[in-house]
């Protein structure tokens, strides 16, 4: 990994590899381990101490506090990343699942608990503006609150949709489709504004068309960070205000993973400008070169 970053005065630059031990408990060690600022090198691993003990790499120096002081910028900017695939099943299961909760809760276990411990009116305007794009991919849905249990104290969500009967049907997150309640999480954490949020496969359980809009809709709802998507639909990469720069393709091989930009590939570029789709041109370069030999397996 090496990643370079700026904070509009200083430009940070850190490195590091990770192998693994060769016998043993076979744990991820430190191979390499650098830190730049503005080309001035703070840190530079395996080190002197590294060498008189080896059990130190085990750890990095960005993750000890003791060791990070230098360069605690780059420690407090990953310290904010957020990573989210929320798990539907999670949620409309808790009582009976009561799992041990990741830290971080990259899968939604504590969501409507999130929810709940956001102020009163901060909570009310995201649930406003969720709704208003929800009504655009579920247009049965008439209203989306919040509420807890009376006996319990649970936090609960519960939508109304349009019925047969005149006052429509309320239902709580545990009667709601899987879409619904992955789009309720997306939005809902996009308006948090982490300062780099990170979607893996957010067109999971959605449909076509709703999917086709996911780009403009996180556009809209994200604040001043920044969204890094993984995804293999060609319908999330339909919307054309994806630029090709904006798309970097990671190409298996046996050897490797090669990541290129989407403006790099002159075969996708030239396709994109002749009016093919660009998830169509460009998801192809990301099939492994092996995959055809299933079929005759």
């Amino acid at each position: 990994m090496d990643v370079t970053l700026t904070d509009g005065g200083s430009k940070w630059r850190y490195l590091l590899e990770i192998t693994q031990e060769s016998a043993g408990k076979r744990r991820p060690l430190v191979k390499r381990e650098e830190v730049y600022k503005d080309e001035e090198e703070l840190l530079k691993r395996p080190d002197k101490h590294d060498q008189v003990d080896a059990e130190r790499l085990t750890q990095t120096s960005l993750e000890q506090v003791n060791s990070n002081v230098s360069f605690r910028d780059i420690s407090d900017f990953f310290a904010g990343v957020v990573y989210l695939h929320l798990v539907p099943q999670l949620l409309k299961y808790a009582e009976g699942i009561q799992g041990k909760f990741l830290e971080n809760d990259p899968f939604g276990q504590a969501f409507l608990e999130r929810i709940a411990a956001t102020g009163e009116k901060k909570r009310a305007r995201r649930l406003n503006r969720i709704q208003a794009v929800l009504q655009k991919a579920v247009p049965q849905l008439e209203e989306l609150q919040f509420e807890r249990d009376q006996i319990s104290g649970k936090p609960h969500l519960k939508a109304k949709y349009s019925h047969w009967r005149v006052n429509g049907a309320w239902q709580r997150e545990d009667q709601f489709s899987d879409g619904t309640l992955r789009l309720i999480g997306l939005f809902w954490v996009l308006q948090e504004d982490p300062g780099l949020l990170l979607l893996e496969e957010p067109e999971l359980s959605l449909n076509k068309r709703i999917v086709g809009l996911l780009a403009p809709f996180i556009y809209k709802l994200q604040g001043k960070g920044q969204v890094l998507v993984t995804t293999h639909s060609s319908d999330l990469l339909s919307d054309r205000g994806i630029a090709l720069d904006e798309v970097i393709l990671l190409e298996p091989s046996q050897e490797a993973t090669t990541i290129r930009s989407a403006d790099k590939l002159e075969d996708v570029e030239q396709l994109v400008s002749g009016g093919l789709g660009l998830g169509e041109a460009i998801l192809p370069h990301a099939t492994p070169q092996t995959i055809d030999s299933l079929a005759s397996m």
